[in-house]
Parts: structure tokens; sequence; C-alpha cells
């Protein structure tokens, strides 16, 4: 089993950007060097909680610093955006990275992000699709393009001169696209489905509960099958928060206690999901239970990893027992209140947990 990283990153409002940020820059130069194979950075631009504007941007600060690691996009908010704009500036990416970038998108989550951008209230889905598409158009063809929808319109017909390069837009370096990957947020997602239909791997979020990760893999088969190709389980990304430390004591403290980065991270996503986007399905296993009960407290004990290396080697092996085999497990990266303790935990998570999962399932 693979493990990579994922980061919203979500950090307590009114802390200095300045430090957060490169906070941020530290975990996935530390993660390259532990040996994980992929980074995802969220972003958003109405939020000082998550403070990445530009995923894109973000990645691109870090390719002289890393050397092994895939830097992907988690996620580019399709709707925000012209798809003329994203598709120039990943096919740029992925010449940059030579091949060392994945491309995360989707339909954003963040209501106020719509709001600024001018689709709150409109069909963000169809957006999202009708983007994604005319980005893979504009890859496969050559000007002038005359790609029509009902969003946008990409042509450079009247203004296009072939002979010295004007109107062509880029194509990446990876042919024919970088891998594209989307996070399942869904119980029983339809969209994981449309995603295995078109080649496209699903990255299970870390705020699910178990029993709504385990929905999303039969989704992932039907919609290979349906294009006659087989589902592999290394092509699911499963996320998970996991804080691992040298005892007990500092592990349920840091990860699950209220006052820690773990307990403020859920406390933010509850109030977002549930309280904002009216999303409380995503942590429920009991559709009576009363929305008034999905508290902070509960949602992080039930949803985090933590404690010694052998304690969170069990739960982890525990968890997959229920969702089903995998191929990566994504450490989702939260605040680093505490910079030693989050720096250990990644440590002993690549150094002393993974090998051990991985001993213990026979790869």
């Amino acid at each position: 089993m693979k493990y990579s990283t994922f980061m919203m990153p979500l950090h307590p409002p009114g802390r200095n950007v300045t430090e957060a940020l490169q906070e941020d820059r530290q975990a996935i130069i530390l993660a390259d060097q532990l040996g994980f194979s992929e980074a995802y950075v969220g972003e958003h631009v109405t939020d000082s909680a998550e403070i990445v504007t530009s995923s894109m941007i973000f990645l691109a600060s870090l390719i002289s610093e890393t050397k092994q690691i895939k830097l992907g996009t988690g996620t580019i908010n399709v709707p925000n955006s012209h798809p003329a704009h994203i598709a120039s500036q990943a096919a740029m990416l992925d010449h940059l990275l030579q091949g060392r970038f994945v491309m995360g998108i989707s339909p954003g989550g963040l209501i106020s992000d719509a709001e600024v951008f001018g689709n709150f209230g409109k069909d963000r889905n169809a957006m999202f699709v009708e983007g994604i598409n005319t980005v893979l158009k504009i890859w496969e063809s050559d000007p002038p393009y005359d790609i029509e929808g009902q969003f946008w319109n990409v042509s450079v017909g009247k203004t296009m001169i072939p002979e010295i390069g004007q109107g062509f837009i880029m194509k990446p370096f990876q042919k024919p696209h970088p891998l594209i990957v989307g996070t399942a947020v869904a119980p029983f997602s339809k969209g994981v489905t449309e995603m295995a239909k078109r080649g496209w791997q699903p990255i299970s979020a870390n705020f699910l509960m178990p029993e709504w990760v385990k929905s999303h893999w039969p989704k992932y088969v039907e919609g290979r099958e349906a294009v006659g190709a087989t589902a592999s389980p290394s092509e699911w990304h499963v996320a998970k928060s996991i804080f691992v430390a040298d005892d007990e004591a500092t592990a349920k403290r840091y990860a699950l206690q209220e006052g820690g980065p773990y307990h403020f991270y859920f406390k933010q996503l509850v109030r977002k999901l549930v309280q904002g986007v009216g999303r409380s399905n995503l942590f429920k296993t009991d559709p009576e239970m009363p929305d008034s009960e999905i508290t902070p407290d509960y949602v992080t004990n039930r949803l985090v990893i933590a404690g010694t290396v052998n304690s969170v080697v069990d739960q982890i092996l525990a968890f997959r027992e229920q969702v089903g085999d995998f191929g990566t497990l994504v450490y989702a990266c939260h605040d680093w209140q505490d910079p030693q303790l989050g720096k250990r935990s990644m440590e002993l998570f690549a150094k002393e947990v993974m090998p051990r999962v991985n001993r213990a399932i026979g790869q």
C-alpha cells in the first residue's frame, strides 16, 4: 500500500499567513523526504482558515524543493475559473514538474467561493462537467478550437496568427494528459461511477464515516465495468486523519481533545458542512440521528486514528478490514499547532507504521 498526503489546509483564523504557508510547504518537503508518493493541496479564495488561494501556484513553489513526490491539486474548483485558464496553467505546471503533476478537480464545496465567483445558486455540477470537458477538448485539439458551451465558449478564430504561434494553448507534458483524480464526499457517490467511466481515480474523503467510504468501491467497480475495464484496488485512494505519537497520552491530547488541531479541523468541518450546506448525512450512519448530536467531539472521536505506532497500525488494519482493500492511504495533514509533534507524527507514520501495515497485509 502506498501512502500520500492531503492538506485542505485549515489553520486557525488569525494565524500569521506567511508563517502558515511556510508550514504547509515544509510539510510537503518533509513528505517528499519520507517517501510519500503524492501530496495534494486544496484551494479556496474566501476563507481565512484555508489560506491557499491557488493550489497550482502553491505547488509551483515546491518544484525545486522536492525530488520524487507527485504534486496534486486537491482540488481545482472548476466552476470558479475559465477552462482556458485551467488548461493553460495545468499544462505549464505539468511541464515544470516533468510529469510529477496530478490534476485533482471538483465542483468546489465552499459556498462563499461560489458567491464571489458568481455561481452561487447555479448548477455547479453542470459547470464542473462542462468545464473539465472543455479543458480536455482544448488539449486534444488545435486552434481555432471553436468550443461552444452553456457556460463558456473557447475560440481564437478571429485573432490567431498561426505562423508566429499566436492563438495556441499549451498542451501538457504527460500524454494525453495528467492523471485526473476527484474527491468523493457523498455516500454511494454517483460521481465515483462517472469518474471510473472516464479513467479518473477517486480519493475518498477523510471526513466520511467508514460505512460511507466502503460504499465507494462498488460504485467505482460499476463505472469501470461499464466501459469494459477491470477495477483495481490500486486505483483507489482513501484519506484518513491520523496522528502518531511516542505515547498514548500525547496522542489522545493532541488529536482528540478540544484545543488540539484535529478537533479544530472537525469543528470547522461540522460548521461548514452541517450548518452551512446541510450535509449532516456525511457524519451519520443512522439517518434518525439528530443533527444536534453531530458535535466536534463526536466526529473527532469517530474519524481520527490516533495513538502510538502499535495502536495506529492496529487501527489502520481494522479500518481497511471494514472498508476493503485500497491502493493508497492518504494522510490528512492538519495544522502544526506543535511543529515538533506534527513532524514526529509524519516520521513515525512513514518509517514505522506503514512498513508494519504493509508487512501485515503481505505487501
